[in-house]
C-alpha cells in the first residue's frame, strides 16, 4: 500500500513563501525513514535537514514540494481563511502524490474536521479516488508518523534555500522572516521608512505585522 505524509512549512512568516512538502513510500518500506533518523524538522539543524532530504528523495515512491507565494497568499487570503488554504494546497499535494492512505499535519484545531475538508476539497479534482483514500489528520503529525517527517523536512528544506536566494536578491538579511525575529522587523521598519510604507513582493502584505509597521511609521512622521 502506497502512504504519504504532508506537512507545511512557512505558514506564519511575514516574509517568503510557504511551502507544503509531501512523501510517498511503500508501506512495507516506510521504516527506513525511521532508520535514516527522520525527525521533527524544527528539532533538527539546517545541515542535517539537508542531508535527510536527499536520502528522502533517493528512498521515496514519490515526493513533491508545492510553493505558495506571498503575493498568491495576500490574494487567496481576500477570499478565505488561512486555514481553507491549507486545504487548497495540501489537496493540491495529495493530486500529485495520489496515496492510499494520507498522514497529514492538522492545520486546523479540530483535527478531524480537517480531513473532511481536505478529502471535499480533493473530491473536486479526484472525486473517485477521495471517496478510497484513507486521511488521518493529527496536531504534530511530524512528532508521530515517519512520513509526516520527511514532508517537513523536505518543506524546510526547500523554504529555507528560497529564504537565502531572496536574501541575495535584495541584498538585506532578514533573518528567518517570522514577526518575532527581530532582524525581521528591522528589516521592514528600514524598507519601509525608505520606501513610504510600501514593501517588496517578497512581503506579505496582508500580515498584521505590516499594517503595525505601517501604522509605527505614520506615528513617527506625525512627531
Amino acid at each position: 500500500m502506497m502512504i504519504a505524509g504532508i506537512d507545511e512549512a512557512g505558514k506564519g512568516p511575514v516574509i517568503g513563501p510557504m511551502c507544503i512538502g509531501g512523501v510517498k513510500i511503500e508501506e512495507s518500506k516506510a521504516h527506513i525513514l525511521k532508520v535514516l533518523g527522520v525527525a521533527d524538522s524544527k528539532k533538527l539543524t539546517p545541515k542535517k535537514r539537508e542531508q535527510l532530504a536527499a536520502q528522502i528523495k533517493k528512498h521515496a515512491d514519490g515526493f513533491f514540494v508545492l510553493e505558495i507565494s506571498p503575493s498568491q497568499i495576500d490574494e487567496l487570503r481576500k477570499i478565505m481563511t488561512m486555514n481553507d488554504i491549507m486545504v487548497v494546497c495540501f489537496s493540491k499535494v495529495l493530486e500529485q502524490l495520489k496515496p492510499e492512505l494520507a498522514y497529514v499535519d492538522a492545520a486546523d484545531v479540530k483535527a478531524d474536521r480537517f480531513a473532511e475538508n481536505l478529502r471535499r476539497q480533493y473530491a473536486k479534482t479526484s472525486p473517485d479516488h477521495a471517496k478510497k483514500i484513507e486521511i488521518v489528520s493529527k496536531h504534530q503529525a511530524d512528532a508521530i508518523y515517519p512520513t509526516v517527517s520527511a514532508a517537513s523536512i523536505l518543506a524546510k528544506v526547500r523554504r529555507d534555500e528560497i529564504i537565502e536566494e531572496l536574501k541575495k536578491e535584495c541584498k538585506a538579511d532578514f533573518g528567518s522572516g517570522y514577526p518575532s525575529d527581530p532582524k525581521t522587523k528591522e528589516f521592514l521598519l528600514k524598507w519601509g521608512k525608505e520606501h513610504n510604507g510600501e514593501f517588496p513582493s517578497i512581503v506579505r502584505q496582508s500580515w498584521q505585522t505590516v499594517e503595525n509597521i505601517r501604522e509605527e511609521l505614520k506615528k513617527a512622521e506625525k512627531k
